[in-house]
């Protein structure tokens, strides 16, 4: 029996607005280093590995004395590109995740599959919750913003519903601790799936 390939990735991206490193083990324990220089962005991402269980190592430094925007989603565009490299060719894991989360009043659900087809549906937040700045830094359309960019770069299948909310704070935190759990369940390995999950045999 051949040895199991460890499932890591280490992208850097540069570019005149931002740098970027990513680095994760999609087979790990949930320990994260995060500094993008956005601290609510750095609040949620090591919530996204810690409920994940991937270790995620985040550096980036970008310019956010002009907006916090360009460092966010480069970030997100790496993430979404480490995500796929890890994935391989995709054998043996489940495909497809999805977990409910709540916080507090807070409530969202999370749809993935890893389908090698980028689309994202985002719905549910209330009227408004795109103009709120949370923390002085992320504005709150950046949410959907960082879905779609992981989305898209990871080729993945993205569905995420806002159920019920209040807090500005609480409805992005239950969104990325949803995409967490679901993306933990559709990253797992599964024993008893043999081969590439797909009658097209590829993802």
């Amino acid at each position: 029996m051949t040895e199991a390939r460890r499932r890591t990735a280490r992208i850097e991206r540069s570019t005149s607005e931002s740098s970027v490193l990513v680095e994760l083990d999609l087979d790990g324990t949930g320990r994260t280093q995060i500094d993008t220089g956005v601290p609510f962005y750095d609040h949620m991402l090591t919530a996204l590995g810690k409920h994940s269980l991937i270790d995620l190592t985040v550096q980036a430094k970008g310019d956010t004395h002009i907006d916090a925007h360009h460092t966010v989603e480069d970030t997100a565009i790496v993430l979404g590109q480490a995500l796929r490299e890890a994935l391989g060719d995709k054998r043996g894991i489940s495909r497809y995740g999805d977990a409910t989360v709540p916080l507090d009043e807070a409530l969202a659900q999370a749809v993935v599959d890893v389908s090698g087809r980028p689309y994202l549906v985002h719905t549910g937040e209330p009227a408004g919750q795109e103009y709120h700045l949370i923390g002085g830094h992320f504005t709150g359309s950046l949410t959907s913003h960082v879905l779609e960019s992981i989305a898209h770069h990871a080729a993945f299948t993205v569905h995420v519903r806002v159920l019920a909310g209040r807090d500005p704070h609480h409805i992005v935190e239950a969104q990325f601790k949803a995409l967490a759990r679901a993306l933990r369940a559709a990253v797992a390995l599964d024993p008893r799936v043999d081969g590439i999950p797909s009658t097209k045999g590829a993802l």
